[in-house]
């Protein structure tokens, strides 16, 4: 039996580089016998931490119910949460970064979610692989606060147009990622 995986893409571009990359994955990891949920950050609502400090306090991951309480869940219930993003301005996109501020809840509550791994799928304009610094980092560093593993990562430089994607290696590389689960 494969793995429960949470897929969360963040780019607001439906068709795009990471959209490809991430989707790619998840065809793999579900050929592989893998439980995949996606949550498409770009198409739900989810506002930013207001850090009220009230994490869990009312059975829900936040109190101010938006979609993040049932990505929250998933992710409870997952083995593997995968991040999908674009690079937007040397971060994550506005789309995705609500979701990881809220992450937070689980530290905030000292709600176990340890032993999970994560992986990162980031693709970027820019020629040079340390562009992606500003996601790859603070994603370790929030993953090393809730104690999960590094997965593996596919971060990909130089694609900027729909389609450039298919002129890299990395769609079989998020293949080859998600045969390890």
């Amino acid at each position: 039996m494969g793995k429960k995986i949470t897929v969360i893409t963040g780019s607001p571009r439906k068709k795009g580089n990471s959209f490809a990359l991430a989707h790619a994955f998840i065809e793999e990891a579900r050929d592989g016998g893998c439980e995949v949920e996606c949550f498409d950050a770009a198409d739900l609502m989810v506002g930013g931490c207001r850090a009220c400090g009230a994490c869990f306090s009312k059975g829900d991951p936040c109190v101010f119910d938006d979609d993040f309480n049932a990505i929250a869940r998933s992710i409870q219930e997952a083995d593997v949460v995968v991040f999908a993003s674009p690079l937007y301005w040397y971060s994550f996109t506005a789309q995705i970064k609500p979701v990881i501020d809220r992450l937070y809840s689980f530290f905030a509550s000292d709600t176990d979610v340890s032993g999970k791994d994560y992986i990162l799928l980031c693709c970027c304009e820019e020629e040079d692989v340390a562009a992606m610094d500003g996601v790859r980092i603070p994603l370790e560093k929030s993953a090393a606060l809730l104690k999960w593993a590094n997965g593996g990562m596919v971060l990909v430089p130089g694609v900027a147009e729909i389609g450039d994607i298919d002129k890299t290696d990395a769609l079989n590389q998020a293949r080859e990622l998600a045969r390890k689960f």
